[in-house]
């Protein structure tokens, strides 16, 4: 039974964060992330958080782009997309720690070349963090205790040279009611329908997300909310 609380972060721990998540099972769930981004625009926020970065900014060459818990790859090659569209150049570089899904990133983005996965657990090598223009946190906070992402992006901060992309999850009751009736009517694995509404229970209230504002340095924080019970939180670095 997966329990929700509006007052509190749940500590429920979701299957595909089971380091050795493989096989049909993994191509299923990665299938069904993809219908949930399609339909609820996750992809749209990030793109939309390069933008308000990109534009203070007059680099005329690459822009690195740095995503952690990149799933896929389908993040960085709708970036690459995006750039080829509108003159920018980006090197990307994805970082997860499950192999079986850094192979299947290099797999789908064969046709990319400016794109390459690496397999980094980033609280265990956190020197292995490679430097970057702008860091991506993409529906992967919520992965994580507090503790945690606050020591995870005092470090990206410092490794960035433009500063951090946030997109995670509103923790909201509606979201949690709806997204029931929405797996069931369009996503396919058991897995991807327990891990949405664990994601969601572990997911952010607005103030909470202030709260580890406050507490990494060197930074200007922006936090909006966005459809469909996201939060796009920009944290620009201070030159």
């Amino acid at each position: 039974m997966i329990k929700f609380s509006n007052k509190y972060r749940s500590d429920q721990i979701e299957i595909m964060d089971d380091m050795d998540f493989h096989g049909e099972e993994m191509k299923n769930l990665l299938a069904d992330l993809f219908t949930v981004n399609k339909w609820l625009g996750g992809n749209t926020i990030t793109i939309d958080g390069l933008i308000k970065i990109i534009k203070d900014h007059s680099n005329k060459g690459p822009i690195i782009l740095l995503d952690i818990g990149c799933g896929d790859g389908a993040l960085l090659r709708r970036c690459t997309e995006f750039g080829r569209r509108h003159n920018l150049t980006f090197e990307c570089i994805g970082l997860d720690f499950n192999q079986n899904i850094i192979n299947i990133a290099k797999n789908q983005s064969e046709k990319y070349p400016n794109i390459r996965f690496e397999k980094v657990d980033v609280f265990l090598n956190k020197e292995l963090i490679p430097n970057c223009d702008i860091a991506i946190c993409s529906l992967f906070l919520h992965h994580l205790e507090n503790n945690k992402i606050e020591d995870l992006l005092k470090v990206l901060i410092r490794k960035s040279d433009m500063g951090l992309i946030i997109n995670d999850l509103h923790r909201s009751r509606y979201a949690f009611e709806l997204f029931k009736i929405f797996g069931q009517l369009f996503l396919k694995t058991k897995t991807a329908r327990h891990d949405g509404l664990v994601s969601i229970a572990r997911g952010f209230k607005k103030s909470e997300l202030m709260q580890l504002s406050y507490k990494i340095p060197n930074q200007k924080s922006e936090i909006n909310w966005r459809w469909a019970f996201r939060y796009q939180w920009i944290l620009k670095k201070n030159i």
